[in-house]
């Protein structure tokens, strides 16, 4: 009974152990069929070594122990390189290092078609860049980032288009030359604002002078027509006071005349006035005096009524005695 119950203790135990070998054969068969692809990724299947197909993100079953399975991630991918030393055109060593975008557009071509294509990109990248630096000067190379991004994008697109592969942008993060050549920039800048700054004090004087002429100018300008026009006032007053003496001298005149006319004088009287007028004129301080012709007739016969007046009292005077 002990042997009989041990052999048959002995059956079920290599009855257990190929049972746990037959399950752990089907989990790694069923963990091999089924297989799982991420989103931004796409699963490549390979059959007994040949290109089969490429699946999408999702679920993927492929037959154990004759299909594998490799996933490719599709999303662009930074890639910075390593610092580099670089000959320019005019001699000069820089230092540039550059960060390269790569976007995997065919899985087929990036997998068959090229081996580690991540070294060859980078690789491509040094190769690419010393082409392009080696055409430009110093001054080229430090002031024209884009158009060494651009030349750079144009020479690897060129190779890895066939590799399925995109150059999505390049990015230049650093050109840096050597330190006698910045300390020679740094006093070339300094001469270069030195210069500008002149330049800008001369302008500023000449367009300070010009604003002084043109004040002066303008101003000269007004104080004229200020003078034209004070001088147009004057004239205008003038005019206006004279015109205005001669009317009030016509009606004086006027009104002299008709008080005349209307009184009726007779010539005795017009040649006493005359008299008068003309002892005003002998008063004053000319030395030289020009009497009308038709007064000096009339001043005779002044003469001789005021004769005959001033003899009217002595005659008079005996006969009243």
């Amino acid at each position: 009974m002990i042997t009989a119950a041990s052999t048959i203790s002995s059956s079920e135990v290599v009855l257990i152990v190929v049972a746990v070998v037959v399950a752990m054969i089907l989990l790694f068969m069923l963990r091999r069929m089924i297989n799982i692809v991420q989103q931004g990724q796409v699963g490549v299947v390979k059959r007994l070594g040949e290109y089969s197909k490429t699946h999408e993100a999702g679920l993927v079953i492929i037959a154990p122990f004759i299909d594998q399975l490799q996933r490719v991630d599709m999303r662009e991918i930074p890639r910075t390189g390593d610092r580099q030393e670089v000959i320019t055109k005019d001699n000069v060593v820089v230092t540039v290092n550059a960060t390269i975008f790569t976007q995997i557009v065919d899985a087929k071509q990036a997998l068959f078609s090229i081996a580690q294509f991540d070294v060859a990109i980078d690789a491509l990248a040094r190769t690419a860049l010393r082409s392009v630096i080696g055409t430009l000067s110093l001054d080229e190379a430090l002031s024209e980032r884009e158009r060494i991004n651009t030349d750079v994008q144009s020479q690897m697109e060129a190779v890895t288009d066939k590799w399925g592969i995109r150059i999505s942008r390049i990015e230049i993060v650093e050109i840096a030359p050597p330190p006698q050549i910045l300390q020679a920039l740094a006093l070339q800048k300094t001469a270069d604002q030195e210069k500008r700054a002149r330049i800008l004090q001369s302008e500023g004087n000449q367009m300070s002078a010009i604003n002084i002429a043109d004040g002066a100018a303008k101003a000269a300008i007004r104080a004229a027509e200020g003078e034209r026009q004070a001088a147009i006032l004057r004239a205008e007053g003038n005019r206006q006071a004279s015109i205005l003496e001669a009317e009030g001298r016509a009606q004086a005149i006027k009104s002299v005349y008709d008080a005349i006319r209307e009184a009726n004088p007779d010539p005795s009287l017009i040649a006493i006035l005359q008299l008068e007028t003309l002892s005003k004129f002998a008063d004053s301080d000319n030395s030289t005096i020009v009497v009308p012709y038709e007064s000096a007739a009339l001043l005779g016969a002044a003469q001789a009524v005021r004769g005959v007046l001033n003899q009217v009292p002595t005659l008079s005077g005996p006969a009243a005695k």
